[in-house]
């Protein structure tokens, strides 16, 4: 039986906010993912619970480390 993939191709080159365990929060551009839901997200930014921000810069993110995913941007039909 074929694996199912996460339907994220959509969401390429658009700027998301990504919720992780943890209760950690990344907005980036999303540049690539895979089967696992592993994402590479380009100029990441990570917000902090005091309100700070740290740039990360590109970015791998674990697939079992994500909670939610959201759009920032507007998604074409």
């Amino acid at each position: 039986m074929p694996q199912a993939q996460p339907e994220l191709k959509k969401y390429m080159e658009k700027r998301l906010f990504v919720q992780l365990n943890g209760n950690r929060k990344v907005i980036g551009i999303l540049r690539g993912y895979d089967v696992f839901m592993n994402i590479v997200l380009d100029d990441a930014v990570e917000e902090k619970p005091d309100g700070g921000k740290d740039r990360l810069g590109m970015v791998v993110i674990r697939g079992n480390s994500v909670v939610m995913l959201e759009a920032l941007e507007r998604i074409g039909d």
